[in-house]
């Protein structure tokens, strides 16, 4: 039943997830779930959200979720502003690690190459994940089909402006290479 108030986030306890088994799920948030993901990712609209998978209880502590996330979102073109339609198709894996270790604080440590590692806690936020995934799926720079963006020019009174060909480093070598075929 949507009665207008958003969901509250889907969210799996550690204590109830059977530990011999996957554990499935499906996360398809209602219209005012999806309009407020939408708002808080800058989009102009967010027209589909599905986000499925399953956890998989590895070793003792530790579950590693598995899943797909499927988007319809809309965003702003960077070159006209009108609305970009975009379908976002994204395979998902974190491993959620019971045991992290304690640093004292103000320690500094190196970043580990597997950015897929989570701290599982008292469970897994479903939602958070999925935001996640979305807000790193999403196109930098989303561009409707025929938006271009025309050369500029820019010069202070009394300059000639710099084009795109004269920028380029070895356009004076070719030139010269030219002129020394024709006189040699």
């Amino acid at each position: 039943m949507d009665d207008g108030q958003p969901n509250p986030e889907p969210f799996l306890r550690v204590g109830d997830l059977a530990t011999g088994k996957e554990t499935p799920f499906e996360v398809v948030p209602d219209a005012a779930a999806r309009a407020a993901l939408a708002d808080a990712l800058g989009l102009l609209g967010l027209r589909k959200l599905r986000f499925a998978g399953q956890l998989t209880p590895v070793g003792k502590d530790d579950w590693r979720l598995t899943a797909r996330l499927g988007a319809t979102v809309v965003q702003p073109c960077v070159v006209t502003l009108e609305p970009v339609v975009t379908r976002i198709e994204e395979d998902v894996e974190r491993l959620f690690v019971a045991e992290v270790p304690d640093l004292p604080e103000g320690a500094e440590i190196e970043m580990p190459e597997d950015d897929q590692v989570d701290a599982l806690g008292d469970g897994v936020a479903l939602g958070t994940v999925m935001a996640e995934v979305l807000a790193l799926a999403l196109p930098l720079y989303p561009r409707a089909e025929r938006a271009a963006l025309e050369q500029a020019q820019f010069a202070g009174p009394g300059v000639t402006p710099m084009t795109d060909e004269d920028a380029r480093p070895f356009a004076g070598l070719k030139e010269l290479r030219d002129k020394l075929d024709k006189n040699g």
